[in-house]
C-alpha cells in the first residue's frame, strides 16, 4: 500500500519541486519573446515595389466661355523732348544775334541775321542779309555763333528746347504679338504724379540694323504728353495699351497652349482618357488666358500644362515671359 502524504507534506513538494519548476518556465517564454523581440520583431514585409502606390495624372480643364481684355502694361520714364537745332540758311557771316541762352522765343521769331555775298552773272558781288528764324517755340538752350563769325549752310547755330514732354517705355518682342493693331494712344499713371492721361501719338519703332545706337536698343513705345498735364523729366510712368478685348468667346489658360499668337497647339482628352494634339486658331490673350477661335468647341477637355513646359506660377522673369 503507497504512503498517503500529510498535509504537511504536499506543501513541501508545491514548495521543492513544482514551484521551481514554474518559475523555470516562465522565464524561459521570457527570454524566448525578447529574443524574437530583438532580432525578428522590427522588420515589416516589403513593400511589392512591382505594385504602384498612387497614380499621377495631368491637370485638365475644360474649354469654357469667357472675356479677353488685352490690356499690355509696361514701365516708361517721362523725358522732355529733344531739343530742335536751329540751322543756317545760307553761307555767310554773322551780322546779328538776337537771342541768348534762356530767352524764350515763339515760332518764326527773328534769332540771326546773316550776310550772304550773292555774285552776279558778270562776276561782281553783292550782300544781302537773310533772316533765320525759331523753326518752334521754347527757350533757347544754345547759341553757338557769334557776330563776325562765319556760317555755312545747314551749320547748327542755336538749339531750342521745346516745353513738351513726352513718356517712352520698351517693348518686348514677344508683348509685340498682342497689338494686333497699331494702337493711337495709351493711358499713363506718373508715379506720384497726376491723375491718369491720354498719353497721344503712340509711335513704336524700331531700330533699322546698322543704323548707329541701333545695338541693344529694341523697340520703343513713345508718346505725347499732353501740353496741360505737368510732369517732369525723370518720372516714372506706368503705360497701358489696350489691345482690345473680346467678349462670351471660347477660352483656355494660356499654359494649356503651345505659342499664343495665329496658331497654337493643345492637348485633347478624348473620351477615353487619351490625348492627342490639336491645331487651333487664336484670338486675343491677356497674359493669363488665350481666346480660341477654331479647333475646340465648349465644354471640351484640354490638358492645362503643355507637355514638358513650366508651369505659369514657375516662369524666368529674366526670359521675358509675363510671370503673374
Amino acid at each position: 500500500m503507497a504512503p498517503v502524504l500529510t498535509g504537511g507534506a504536499r506543501v513541501g513538494v508545491w514548495r521543492k519541486w513544482i514551484f521551481p519548476s514554474l518559475r523555470l518556465v516562465v522565464f524561459a517564454a521570457i527570454a524566448v519573446a525578447l529574443v524574437k523581440l530583438a532580432f525578428f520583431g522590427g522588420q515589416a514585409d516589403a513593400p511589392d515595389v512591382d505594385v504602384p502606390s498612387a497614380s499621377m495624372m495631368s491637370p485638365q480643364v475644360p474649354v469654357a466661355l469667357g472675356t479677353i481684355k488685352n490690356d499690355v502694361v509696361l514701365t516708361g520714364t517721362v523725358s522732355a523732348d529733344e531739343a530742335v537745332a536751329v540751322r543756317s540758311t545760307a553761307p555767310g557771316v554773322v551780322r546779328k544775334v538776337s537771342v541768348t541762352v534762356g530767352a524764350w522765343v515763339d515760332a518764326g521769331a527773328e534769332m540771326f541775321v546773316i550776310r550772304e555775298d550773292v555774285i552776279r552773272d558778270d562776276g561782281t558781288t553783292w550782300a544781302r542779309d537773310l533772316k533765320v528764324v525759331a523753326p518752334a517755340a521754347g527757350t533757347v538752350s544754345t547759341v553757338a555763333v557769334i557776330v563776325g563769325q562765319a556760317a555755312a549752310i545747314g551749320d547748327s547755330i542755336a538749339k531750342i528746347a521745346p516745353p513738351s514732354f513726352h513718356v517712352s517705355a520698351t517693348l518686348l518682342p514677344e508683348q509685340q504679338y498682342r497689338l494686333l493693331n497699331q494702337p493711337t494712344d495709351a493711358l499713363v499713371s506718373v508715379t506720384g504724379g497726376p491723375a491718369s492721361f491720354t498719353c497721344t501719338g503712340v509711335r513704336i519703332t524700331t531700330a533699322l540694323e546698322g543704323a548707329e545706337g541701333a545695338e541693344g536698343s529694341g523697340t520703343t513705345l513713345r508718346c505725347a504728353v499732353p501740353a496741360d498735364v505737368t510732369v517732369f523729366s525723370g518720372l516714372s510712368a506706368k503705360v497701358t495699351i489696350s489691345g482690345g478685348a473680346a467678349e462670351n468667346v471660347l477660352t483656355v489658360p494660356i499654359t494649356a497652349v503651345e505659342g499664343t499668337s495665329g496658331t497654337g497647339i493643345v492637348h485633347f482628352v478624348t473620351a477615353d482618357g487619351a490625348t492627342e494634339p490639336r491645331t487651333v486658331t487664336l484670338g486675343l490673350n491677356d497674359g493669363l488666358s488665350v481666346e480660341v477661335m477654331t479647333g475646340l468647341a465648349e465644354g471640351d477637355v484640354v490638358l492645362e500644362f503643355v507637355p514638358g513646359a513650366a508651369a505659369l506660377g514657375d516662369c524666368d522673369p529674366d526670359s521675358g515671359m509675363e510671370c503673374s
